[in-house]
């Protein structure tokens, strides 16, 4: 439980927060309580992406599936604004950590717990499947330990029976090292997946480790599908029987029912001794406001003035504890049902996706793109429209990150792959640029470093081949560079979200540039990261580039060509380094 932010709203819809509990994959969790004084979580997504119809699709889904599944293993729905935004949904509020936390304050379960653990998850999961769902996303941060027992989290891409998938070809749901590999392989959702995630997450549960590991996300996934799960030194039945729910062929995994059997229970998980230490070492929730201010969780608001209209839920409403009216869009504004929210994170992707390695194989150290032709249509993120020779006379002075981008570089260890020792990128479309087009990436303090490996600052260079043979300076080609770290990073801190998401968005570009700015003796542009990069958001927000060891991993280099405005632009090509944990 973490203090509220200045920024954060006094209230959304008719509920006074009182501490931030977490960031999903959608936005924000917050502590809330109602005006008759229950305690809720209120999930609310980023306005930063709502705007995306699939962000939306994802949310209204979620609403929807944890209002048809009332169970007794899951957070009941409560309330929910779905018709503009800013959007949200109100569950009730249960007491004690997830699954992940337990564990990393306790260490691993004894295999007695364990065993109790699994049966009441799959319980749970037999709950939900009942009502024609599958979940596709349990891991150890969607489970809560209350005094009661687990309850599941987090239906954001839950999925029905009849409905059809939000994920686009080539992604898959699901948070990698629990997301089975029939679904990244080829998307193929059902009850069996949710078995292997469950199998997963018991492994943690037992061994306190990554279950396939930790490292990139393509290494993650390329074990799940093709080595064995990390059960060492767990007792041999637990084992036997976490092995079996991570069978690689989804035929062989067995049935909840099995699972439940197997597992041969006596006793309620909530007297487990292990357990219930486990379930009470949440933090003690504020029942009130005034509680949450003695706390240290709600920050100082400002001196109230009664705006144009009150911060209503509806026809009547007063909030239950503290101001009733706050100043309309200032720090800590009433976020209601048509008050929109203004938010300084970077944008969030709709759901955790693996990315398969795909696309045209690139060089790092130095790269040729031959002129293409026949680019592919229109793609979030990269534009489809073949490039035209020339720019704006005067360019912006920055490029917007407003849109989704799926490009990805992905480095190779495979010494049978052609790239083996560099990596290759999966640019989706793109525009064909007039030239050959040459472009590197190389550490800028240590030349000698092995290719496709950088420390602490990377120099790209970039120019068209042959431009010094042209007689008179060409027509300006503006050019902007933006460079993606692995995870979506936290506007608050520059790292990672505790819960890993790859990117999705362009990450940190520089100012577009003429690429031509040495065409009479035909030498490169060379820009330096993070010194020459910023992101700079839709609504005003500009953010600095973080320091590369904040997020160790495949980073992502991708060149815009810059043909009007700040959101005119479209991608040219794409190469990478990695970064290695320190």
């Amino acid at each position: 439980m973490d203090a509220l932010r200045d920024r954060d709203p006094a209230h959304i819809g008719a509920y006074t927060l009182l501490a931030r509990l977490g960031a999903g994959g959608m936005g924000q969790v917050y502590l809330a309580r109602s005006p008759g004084g229950r305690l809720v979580a209120i999930k609310m997504i980023r306005d930063e992406i709502t705007d995306h119809p699939e962000a939306l699709a994802r949310f209204r889904r979620e609403v929807e599936t944890v209002r048809a599944v009332r169970s007794a293993y899951t957070a009941n729905l409560i309330d929910a604004s779905l018709d503009a935004a800013p959007y949200w949904l109100a569950t009730e509020y249960v007491a004690g950590p997830t699954l992940a936390r337990a564990v990393d304050q306790w260490g691993a379960l004894p295999a007695d717990s364990a065993l109790r653990l699994f049966a009441a998850l799959a319980e749970a999961l037999a709950s939900v499947h009942g009502y024609g769902v599958t979940h596709r996303d349990l891991k150890p941060q969607n489970v809560i330990l209350s005094p009661q027992g687990p309850l599941l989290i987090d239906f954001g891409i839950a999925r029905g029976a009849a409905d059809t998938a939000l994920t686009q070809t080539g992604l898959a749901p699901g948070t990698p090292g629990y997301t089975a590999p029939e679904v990244m392989i080829s998307n193929q959702v059902g009850p069996a997946a949710d078995v292997f995630a469950l199998g997963a997450t018991l492994a943690h549960a037992a061994t306190g480790r990554p279950p396939f590991g930790a490292g990139p996300t393509h290494a993650v996934s390329y074990r799940v599908v093709h080595e064995g799960i990390d059960i060492e030194g767990v007792e041999p039945g637990l084992a036997a029987l976490i092995s079996a729910c991570v069978a690689k062929d989804p035929a062989e995994r067995p049935s909840l029912d099995a699972v439940i059997a197997r597992c041969a229970v006596t006793s309620a998980l909530a007297e487990d001794p292990f357990y219930e230490r486990l379930s009470s070492g949440g933090e003690a929730a504020p029942q009130d406001l005034p509680a949450a201010v003695a706390a240290g969780l709600v920050p100082q608001r400002p001196p109230m003035t009664p705006p144009a209209y009150p911060p209503t839920a509806g026809p009547g409403y007063v909030p239950t504890v503290g101001p009733a009216y706050v100043p309309t869009l200032a720090p800590n504004a009433t976020v209601g049902t048509t008050q929109p929210r203004r938010s300084r994170r970077t944008p969030w992707v709709v759901a955790v996706a693996v990315a398969l390695v795909v696309g045209t194989a690139s060089a790092v150290a130095l790269r040729t793109l031959e002129d293409r032709s026949g680019a592919e249509g229109e793609e979030a993120g990269s534009g489809g429209s073949a490039a035209a020779t020339t720019g704006p006379k005067k360019p912006p002075a920055y490029i917007l990150n407003d849109r989704i981008s799926r490009d990805y570089w992905r480095h190779s260890e495979d010494p049978q792959d052609e790239t083996f020792g560099s990596g290759r990128c999966n640019l989706i479309g793109g525009a064909s640029p007039p030239k050959e087009l040459q472009y590197g990436v190389s550490d800028a303090d240590d030349p000698s470093a092995p290719i496709a490996t950088v420390t602490q600052r990377a120099r790209i260079s970039f120019r068209f081949k042959y431009a010094e043979l042209n007689e008179h300076k060409p027509d300006p080609y503006y050019v902007s560079i933006g460079v993606k770290p692995p995870h979506e990073i936290d506007a608050d801190t520059g790292r990672p979200y505790d819960v890993m998401m790859e990117s999705k968005n362009l990450g940190y570009t520089s100012r577009p540039v003429d690429i031509y700015t040495h065409w009479k003796d035909g030498g490169y542009v060379e820009l330096t990261y993070p010194d020459d990069f910023e992101s700079h958001m839709p609504k005003g927000e500009t953010y600095p580039a973080i320091p590369l060891a904040n997020d160790p991993g495949d980073w992502t280099v991708v060149m815009y060509h810059v043909t009007g405005g700040p959101s005119d632009y479209e991608s040219l090509a794409c190469t990478g380094f990695q970064v290695g944990s320190s």
